[in-house]
């Protein structure tokens, strides 16, 4: 009956004081002239959650993890906001995950145009839709279409919402773009070959204009990428935490900013 006790009352009540004094230290380490400037995040783990978190009705849907994670996303923002980081990129749903069953597609769906709709309410962010859009239903193209254009040019942190994005997509994207942009100007196929460079592809890429990510952290405890901005963080640093991503704190967000501070970046070499 005591360990009971402990478990239900004495652990969470010491967690509820101890865990903001950690916040706090884990805050006054920063070192915010090494803030990295993009922030690349693998939203991981919303299904397992619902699996493992069960409703007070036996709710396990993926539906339901998906909203609680999404729900997440502002106080992401809030700490990038606190912390000074410029931009963000949101991996919400992958071109692959476009093949899943329409029972478990459709809700989905909504649940990132309701989300989207939230982050642009707040009149807080820049918010722009990355991947193959084109493959979406028109209802949730037109959605995000809306939202990039009522918060363009808000000043503060960019948030990149990559809907139905594959990074290997991506770059063929780019490369099909380029030769035609440059077939356009009446080039031969020898001269867009002679123009082809990293430079010139990354013109054409869903982030251009905008920095490398410098962090890519991804949730739920999987060690990959998954395709997730292959070109883009070729020099990027990885954080992978344990956590689904609901779970995922602002502990856990500034463990991830001191881990990167730490490092000593090599950029390949």
């Amino acid at each position: 009956m005591a360990l009971e006790l402990v478990k239900r009352v004495v652990k969470p009540a010491l967690k509820s004081l101890l865990y903001p004094l950690y916040e706090r230290r884990l805050y006054s380490q920063l070192d915010f002239d090494q803030t990295p400037h993009h922030i690349g995040v693998i939203l991981d783990g919303n299904r397992r959650w619902a699996k493992a978190n069960p409703s007070h009705d036996g709710d396990i849907s993926s539906a339901r993890g998906h909203k609680i994670g999404a729900s997440k996303i502002i106080d992401l923002l809030d700490w990038c906001d606190e912390t000074q980081v410029k931009v963000v990129t949101l991996w919400l749903l992958s071109n692959q995950n476009l093949h899943r069953p329409a029972d478990e597609l459709a809700p989905l769906l909504e649940i990132i145009g309701d989300t989207v709709d939230a982050l642009a309410a707040t009149g807080r962010w820049e918010i722009r839709p990355v991947g193959s859009l084109e493959l979406l239903p028109k209802a949730l193209q037109d959605r995000l279409s809306d939202v990039a254009a009522k918060t363009q040019g808000i000043q503060g942190v960019v948030v990149n919402v990559a809907v139905g994005y594959g990074g290997r997509s991506e770059i063929a994207d780019a490369v099909k773009s380029m030769i035609s942009e440059h077939g356009k100007l009446g080039k031969s196929a020898e001269e867009i070959a002679n123009s082809v460079s990293v430079d010139e592809i990354g013109r054409y890429l869903y982030t251009a204009g905008l920095p490398d990510p410098d962090l890519v952290i991804r949730t739920s405890g999987e060690l990959r990428l998954g395709g997730f901005l292959l070109w883009q963080s070729a020099h990027s640093e990885f954080y992978f935490c344990e956590a689904y991503w609901p779970d995922f704190r602002r502990m856990d967000f500034l463990r991830a900013l001191r881990a990167y501070s730490q490092r000593h970046r090599r950029f390949g070499a």
